[in-house]
């Protein structure tokens, strides 16, 4: 069923942002080391200083899972989203080198749990968690969203206990159905895709970073790869999502957000798709409005959905505008996590 929408049902109104001081933790051990020198198990934290308690946006960058380093690209979130009150979390996982799935979302839950055991002395609304990520890291986000307090995909790493949900989540061209993604590369991007990397059968080979990360090929690992894939998880309970990707990716195609979005769709969920006509396989539109040129946004919501015609571009301001939006008040939260 359509219905129509405008942007303000998805996106809180917006409100300057304004210069701010921010203690910057680095370093901080949420595990210990697997491997003994691995640092997949290490995250760094941008707070207001002052003030308090702030929600938080987690983020993790991608390497097509072969990088223990995904806090590397919190401090961009930080220049943007600390301004507005957010407090962020640059959170690493372990590398498919180092521990294969589901280590990884293993890793991203014990890190939500850590955060949120050590919320108050960090200055952190415990009940206000936002998860974000681009390509791979994209995916650790949407499964960290997907899959919270899941015993199967909770793991025993690190602090066990708190809640592992969160309340929002932010995916930036990320990958869901790994069997799918060969079949809808755009034109000549298989071959590019396989030059680029040293391969031979693109995403289903053998050595290609979604086999690395399922420990084998993954048409050999068909029940890993489904475990794997954020869609296998979307329920009607899910977080809202933003979901943000290129049509003209050549390394992850946008038939892979298609798939997550039509998902929530089906399942009464609440989502927001961007589509971006000429982009590849980047977030420069978050600085850069212009590359968003001729974007789509559809939405679905409560088994309705649409296309948001006045959606603006999406920067980091309608980022945080969404986050802000699915986040809501510390009291229309509650705070049943506050103390968890």
């Amino acid at each position: 069923m359509t219905i129509q929408s405008t942007a303000a049902d998805f996106l809180a109104a917006a409100e300057p942002m304004q210069g701010v001081e921010v203690e910057r933790l680095v370093e901080l051990a949420y595990a210990p080391p697997q491997p003994q020198d691995g640092r997949g198990h290490l995250l760094d934290l941008y707070v207001p200083a002052g003030g308090g308690p702030y929600p938080l946006a987690i983020w993790t960058s991608g390497s097509a899972f072969r990088s223990d380093e995904g806090k590397q690209g919190a401090a961009e979130v930080a220049a943007a989203l600390n301004p507005a009150g957010y407090a962020v979390a640059g959170v690493s996982v372990r590398a498919s080198g180092q521990a294969v799935f589901p280590a990884q979302v293993h890793d991203v839950k014990a890190a939500v749990r850590w955060l949120r055991a050590n919320a108050a002395r960090h200055r952190l609304d415990a009940g206000r968690f936002a998860v974000m990520g681009n390509s791979s890291g994209g995916w650790v986000a949407t499964m960290a969203a997907l899959t919270g307090d899941v015993p199967e995909l909770e793991g025993e790493v690190g602090v066990v206990g708190p809640s592992s949900r969160v309340q929002a989540a932010v995916d930036l061209y990320g990958p869901t159905d790994f069997l799918q993604m060969d079949a809808h590369m755009p034109p000549g991007a298989r071959e590019e895709f396989n030059a680029l990397l040293g391969l031979s059968d693109c995403h289903d080979d053998p050595l290609s970073p979604e086999s690395r990360l399922m420990g084998g090929p993954i048409r050999e690992h068909r029940e890993a790869v489904a475990l794997a894939n954020p869609v296998t998880h979307v329920t009607a309970g899910m977080p809202p999502l933003l979901i943000v990707h290129g049509r003209a990716d050549r390394l992850v195609p946008e038939h892979q957000s298609a798939l997550l979005f039509e998902a929530v769709a089906a399942r009464n969920g609440t989502a927001l798709f961007y589509s971006i006509p000429e982009l590849g396989h980047e977030h420069s539109f978050l600085t850069d409005p212009a590359r968003a040129e001729g974007h789509v946004a559809r939405w679905t919501r409560a088994g309705h959905r649409g296309l948001l015609t006045d959606a603006p571009p999406p920067t980091w301001e309608t980022v945080e505008r969404f986050v802000r939006a699915a986040l809501g008040s510390p009291a229309a939260r509650g705070d049943e996590m506050a103390t968890a």
